[in-house]
């Protein structure tokens, strides 16, 4: 017996013209692990909440969703709780204590399970998860990575038949996304839990699946192994393919033949045995180190030192940075180093108590009040729902700038059209990044800070989103991103500093910073190095592939 059954599921959010979900049938056994894919606004996420009664949306349904063969509906509150585990993308929208071990005991407390038994489980939890040394440390201290783990394993400890995780991932850094990925397969594998997840960042999970649904326009348009649903993708010129793993993108896009690879490691293997293990070749000439003219700069910063109290440690230690005007300046990092404190100070949010800010040649002390935020500064926060203070997208525009033709501009770029007479909160998390984006560049700034700006974003809008950053650029606009997505700065950005324990280490060109990296570097670059030296991007493979396959052959 299938533990989900979806028969004929039709549902459409109110005053909605179109159907978010059109006639899904499908089924899910116990056990398996699926992994739920598709452009931002597909559906994907609406489908996921109907799969917990608490969390269903408000809106016209049709069709039937059964549990263990019965209606959804009729599961009990208690069986619904610690059955359907749900994980959500931010992991601050489900912590609900102020100590880690309150928060692994809250759920099975609300159950009213047995003392001697909370405290088993929540012990078991603790070691499994490996977060003893956390368990009574306050929930507020802990990084994203580590409160995402919190969150997980408080659901664990209620042993749930099937866990649901919307884009878990999207606020963490690509270590941390990388062991939660690990955790979940594990749990998988060993516990014999089901999962279904949705994750626009598939090279970690891919290859896991036992299943690999796409959707879109609501309607589920592939379920099959990722084996098969790769090369399917590929034979129809599908828009889902660009989102694949590198090692399927780059097979495919080589026009190689036999077994496609799933992972680095598989890829890195049909490189070697396809040039022999002997042959290196170098993508273009060694980049000169990067240097700009003072007089170019749009912001310096320099030995700035920051705490959020008198008492505390400091946050950031020390900082020195030049950012190129016009440039787009990627800072890349772990999660809690101090990244989107740095974004706040610059915005001057968060007031520095030594060194010096120098913000379009002009010392940040000597700005008036609110005059670095008029067409100078503008900042688009890690949670874009902050920005939302409206009933549609459309008045939230407005509220910025009441321009027409500068909102018809921004509505097109950032493809929101058919979005404007939603409210806010009623959109996907990716829709909500494209809506708070457009609203911050109605303020028309010189510098524009992002702190994780692609967090929720297809592959699709990510394309078109670089068109935006670099329409801005021409424009002389400067873009500082803080970001986890490192296959989007090793493409997209002119320069990468890594930020560590409050500091820049090191600033370079993608190619030189992402290359020479073990960890903090891409998919492509960790498949072809057996082979290349420096190829970042899968377009440097694949051009690499063919302009030397001649020569081996």
């Amino acid at each position: 017996m299938a533990l989900f059954t979806i028969q004929n599921l039709t549902f459409s959010y109110p005053d909605s013209p179109a159907s978010s979900l059109n006639h899904i049938n499908l089924n899910i056994e116990k056990g398996e692990y699926v992994v739920l894919c598709g452009k931002s606004g597909s559906g994907k996420t609406t489908l996921l909440r109907h799969l917990k009664p608490v969390l269903t949306p408000y809106g016209s349904r049709t069709g039937e969703i059964l549990f263990c063969g019965k209606p959804l509906e009729l599961l009990p509150a208690c069986d619904q709780a610690s059955k359907i585990g749900f994980v959500m993308q931010n992991p601050d929208d489900q912590i609900v204590t102020d100590k880690v071990w309150h928060e692994l005991a809250f759920g099975l407390e609300n159950l009213g399970t047995d003392p001697r038994i909370m405290r088993l489980r929540v012990a078991e939890m603790a070691n499994f998860f490996g977060i003893q040394d956390w368990f009574y440390r306050d929930v507020s201290l802990l990084s994203g990575g580590q409160k995402q783990l919190v969150n997980l394993a408080a659901i664990m400890t209620m042993q749930p038949d099937v866990l649901i995780l919307d884009e878990p991932t999207s606020q963490l850094d690509p270590i941390a996304a990388s062991d939660f990925l690990n955790t979940l397969r594990k749990i998988n594998l060993e516990l014999g839990t089901t999962i279904i997840i949705t994750e626009h960042r598939l090279e970690d999970i891919y290859h896991a699946a036992d299943r690999v649904v796409v959707m879109e326009n609501g309607c589920i348009t592939a379920d099959d192994t990722p084996q098969r649903v790769g090369a399917l993708l590929h034979a129809s010129g599908s828009e889902m393919f660009p989102a694949l793993p590198t090692p399927v993108r780059v097979f495919y896009d080589t026009g190689a033949k036999g077994i496609c690879p799933l992972t680095v490691r598989e890829g890195r293997k049909w490189l070697s045995n396809a040039f022999d293990e002997r042959k290196i070749c170098h993508p273009h000439p060694d980049e000169q180190q990067c240097t700009f003219d003072s007089r170019d700069l749009a912001l310096k910063m320099k030995d700035v030192w920051f705490r959020y109290e008198k008492n505390a440690p400091d946050i950031l230690r020390g900082v020195s940075l030049s950012v190129p005007a016009g440039s787009l300046y990627a800072i890349v990092g772990g999660n809690g180093t101090g990244k989107s404190t740095l974004l706040k100070t610059i915005s001057g949010a968060c007031k520095f108590y030594a060194g010096n800010l120098t913000i379009l040649g002009k010392s940040i002390r000597k700005y008036r009040a609110g005059e670095l935020l008029e067409n100078c500064v503008a900042m688009l926060p890690q949670d874009p729902k902050s920005l939302f203070v409206k009933k549609t997208v459309r008045e939230e525009l407005a509220e910025m700038n009441p321009d027409s033709a500068a909102m018809e501009s921004v509505t097109s770029d950032c493809e929101i059209g058919h979005l404007l007479d939603k409210h806010p909160h009623d959109l996907s998390g990716g829709e909500q990044q494209r809506v708070a984006l457009a609203k911050v560049l109605l303020t028309k700034p010189k510098i524009l800070l992002l702190d994780e700006p692609t967090k929720g974003l297809d592959s699709f809008f990510k394309v078109k989103f670089s068109g935006i950053l670099r329409k801005l650029q021409q424009q002389n606009i400067t873009v500082i991103m803080v970001s986890h997505d490192i296959e989007f700065c090793a493409e997209y950005a002119d320069l990468v500093s890594m930020f560590f324990d409050g500091q820049i280490l090191t600033t370079d060109t993608p190619q030189r910073f992402f290359g020479d990296n073990s960890f903090y570097t891409t998919a492509a670059n960790r498949m072809s190095r057996c082979v290349f030296t420096n190829a970042v991007t899968a377009k440097d493979v694949v051009d690499l592939y063919l302009s030397n396959m001649e020569d081996v052959e």
